[in-house]
């Protein structure tokens, strides 16, 4: 039997690609470009707004006849035991292969944010607990895990991660961002492709791009960033995840930048992405987006309007629905409104990558492992291990952590008794079980309350909730007033609720007007405070809130980020001294709720100064965190004069001269004193965490290369231009320790797609 050319392994992709399409009829290639929600709900009350309108309808039995490029959600949707999810995924994958001409699966796509989004899968730490940890082997670590669960349970691409750069910190989705600083989102983000890539899986960037700048903190509102803020803020991240993690799809944003729709930008899909950047993958439309061009954004006048435009600006897939790519771009082409060649473009690109899957072989075989354990024992002691470093000391004056333990603590507030106080909102149990109240958690996720009474067994630990997240009744205040009174110390476990789109405090869709803590939370606090007993606040959030209120008032300040499953442990471990802080924020925490947005990244007149009476200057700074232990830093670069294309190394020895082991993390910023544009104070540009035992010291050496200076122009063009610069080595962005003075001496450098993008750390052990 002869084996045709796109059927044969040892045949390069492309030549196989092209074979496969000239084979295929129109119907055949438009069904590779468009995904199916089989599970999605169409009563309104489904996981997505919108989802009921944008839903098409379908046969299903017919649709596959043509192929099918991918399949949406089959574990996301709904809680499904992962074995049998996996049994039924496979039986969708061969009724899809048996159905067409060529036998062609889809590819299944899956949440993975803050791990598998599936029921009785391990929840990690959120990503903006990625960030704090400032520990991308670990990240990348967990990432591989991810993978290898989506691998077993038949799943090809993971949507993930989300490299949006926080620029206000009242958006809802600031708990799926890894920061505030493009360096520590670009790095920590990289990480993490690294990882879901190794183990097989087709990472995907999201969003593309600006979606963190909407305009008021709305959800999809518009975006107004201006052009050098989108280019040295918004695009480095998903440059560097590309260049640097291999990530082989990226997801189109919904908002518009400037009056352009990025779903149809074809100088973001196309010019930038793949003609200057060089990718190769696939674009994809983020759920539904295609269809809002012609709902939301008004620049198309039908469906098939929406789908020329997304298909001409680089949009391959149409998820999770066809309501554009089906029927009504399968008619356009016929009449002559589309070009064929975009399908053709589209399904090239879209085989590729199932042919780099395995999904175009002859021996490709759906059948799931025999063993699918979603959340092993590994799975979680990597979670605790996340959740441990991301975990920030904000402030401890006095020294009141560790806690005694022997004492008498009062554990008050609503987050210290509930799981789902661990949870951001793309977990499984916040996204999905929200709508299925009578379904167990799938997972273990001890709580505050109960990981503290196992920490400290000989302590006696009383509880009141004292009030509701967000509800606004006070009554249970004076409970918990009572109990903190009794008490030696109060902890009072604060924070946000998870949801989706209004259902929570933090979350899709649950933007706030203001950073004052949710509900009378803050009431609570001031009650608590009140009594006189040392208050220690513990935080649990997807986004930082206004503390400058309790400053100075507080014996102690924890702040997790959505810890995940092993958060509860990881929180009490801090307040036992079991565990040695070692978080530091990936972004400010401000003085006070308004004055938004704020971040570290501010020219000069975005400082604090005598043209306002308003001090933006945050309470606790991006990089910002304490440990148990102590550390020193000595460094003898004092600095040099080097090239517009020249490098140099700065260095700093750490001790540890306390009495236990613990992580410092050195961060190193840029100040340009003069520059053709205004440019940001300081920005990272480099950082090392460094484990130290006691009386342990090592050597961190930066090799700073001139293009880390670089920056976007007046022409547009980005440049590193000659003149002084400082190299500022420091535990936060407010607290220098060390400073080496560069000055850059020859011509302007414009630089292209080959500039270097990472500041390359070596460490030593010292003397």
């Amino acid at each position: 039997m002869t084996t045709a050319p796109w059927r044969d392994p040892a045949l390069p992709a492309a030549v196989r690609v092209d074979d496969l399409l000239s084979r295929m009829t129109l119907e055949e290639k438009t069904a590779q470009l468009y995904g199916v929600w089989v599970g999605a709900a169409t009563d309104g009350d489904g996981v997505a707004p919108l989802q009921s309108e944008m839903t098409a309808d379908y046969d299903w039995d017919e649709l596959i006849t043509h192929g099918l490029g991918q399949l949406t959600r089959s574990y996301g949707t709904a809680p499904v035991d992962p074995a049998l999810g996996a049994q039924a995924l496979a039986r969708a994958q061969r009724r899809i292969a048996e159905a067409g001409r060529f036998g062609i699966p889809a590819v299944a796509h899956e949440e993975c944010l803050a791990g598998f989004t599936a029921w009785g899968a391990t929840a990690y730490p959120v990503p903006l607990a990625w960030g704090a940890s400032f520990d991308p082997p670990l990240v990348e670590e967990m990432a591989r895990a991810i993978g290898g669960d989506l691998r077993t349970a038949g799943v090809h691409q993971g949507l993930a991660p989300v490299l949006d750069v926080v620029r206000d910190p009242r958006w809802g989705r600031v708990e799926e961002t890894i920061g505030e600083d493009p360096y520590l989102v670009g790095t920590i983000g990289a990480a993490y492709v690294r990882g879901l890539e190794s183990a097989g899986i087709v990472a995907t960037l999201k969003h593309f791009a600006g979606y963190a700048s909407s305009a008021g903190a709305r959800n999809l509102a518009p975006v107004r960033a201006g052009v050098r803020e989108f280019a040295d803020v918004t695009l480095p991240p998903f440059e560097l995840a590309l260049r640097e993690g291999g990530a082989r799809s990226v997801m189109a944003a919904y908002t518009d930048t400037d009056g352009i729709p990025a779903s149809a930008d074809p100088s973001l899909l196309t010019e930038l992405l793949r003609e200057e950047w060089g990718f190769t993958g696939t674009v994809v439309a983020d759920y539904f987006g295609i269809g809002f061009l012609e709902t939301l954004h008004r620049v198309a006048g039908s469906p098939a309007e929406a789908a020329h435009a997304a298909l001409a600006a680089g949009i391959d897939v149409e998820l999770p629905t066809l309501k554009c790519y089906g029927k009504p771009l399968l008619e356009a082409v016929r009449a002559g409104a589309v070009p064929e060649s975009l399908v053709d473009r589209a399904a090239r690109r879209v085989l590729l990558q199932k042919c780099e899957l395995g999904l175009l072989d002859e021996d490709w075989d759906p059948e799931p492992a025999t063993v699918i354990d979603l959340d092993s024992a590994a799975n979680r002691a990597l979670a605790r291990r996340l959740a441990e470093e991301s975990v920030v000391l904000l402030d401890n004056p006095d020294g009141a952590l560790p806690l005694p333990p022997d004492t008498r603590i009062a554990v008050v507030g609503p987050r210290a008794a509930d799981a789902l106080a661990m949870l951001g909102c793309y977990s499984f149990p916040s996204h999905v079980l929200a709508h299925h109240p009578d379904v167990p958690m799938g997972v273990e996720i001890p709580t505050v309350l109960e990981a503290l009474r196992t920490e400290l067994p000989d302590a006696k630990v009383t509880f009141a909730q004292g009030c509701d997240t967000s509800d606004p009744d006070p009554s249970g205040i004076e409970e918990a007033v009572a109990r903190a009174a009794e008490a030696d110390v109060c902890v009072a476990v604060l924070g946000d609720r998870a949801g989706l789109f209004g259902r929570g405090t933090s979350g899709e869709g649950c933007d706030v007007t203001d950073l004052r803590l949710p509900g009378v939370q803050g009431d609570l606090l001031d009650a608590l405070v009140a009594t006189g007993v040392p208050v220690v606040l513990v935080l649990l959030t997807g986004r930082p809130y206004a503390l400058g209120r309790w400053h100075g008032r507080l014996a102690a300040v924890v702040q997790a980020f959505f810890p995940g499953e092993e958060g509860g442990p990881a929180v009490a471990g801090v307040l036992s001294g079991r565990v040695n802080p070692s978080g530091r924020l990936p972004v400010s925490v401000p003085r006070v709720p308004g004055g938004q947005p704020w971040t570290y990244l501010q020219p000069p007149l975005g400082l604090a100064g005598e043209v306002s009476n308003l001090d933006p200057t945050p309470l606790y700074a991006f990089g910002h965190g304490h440990s148990y232990t102590t550390f020193t830093w000595e460094s003898e670069s004092a600095g040099a004069e080097i090239g517009t294309d020249g490098s140099y190394d700065v260095a700093v020895t750490v001790r540890n001269t306390g009495g236990r082991a613990g992580a410092e993390v050195v961060q190193l910023y840029l100040h340009d004193p003069v520059a053709s544009v205004t440019r940001p104070d300081v920005r990272l540009i480099g950082y090392r965490r460094l484990e130290l035992d006691p009386g342990e010291a090592a050597r961190v050496t930066f090799r700073f290369h001139a293009d880390l200076s670089a920056f976007t122009d007046r022409s547009g063009a980005r440049v590193v231009e000659p003149g002084a610069l400082e190299l500022r080595l420091g535990a936060s962005s407010a607290e220098v320790r060390h400073t080496a003075r560069l000055r850059l001496t020859g011509p302007v450098r414009v630089l292209g797609a080959d500039r270097r993008l990472l500041c390359e750390t070596e460490v030593s052990g010292a003397d």
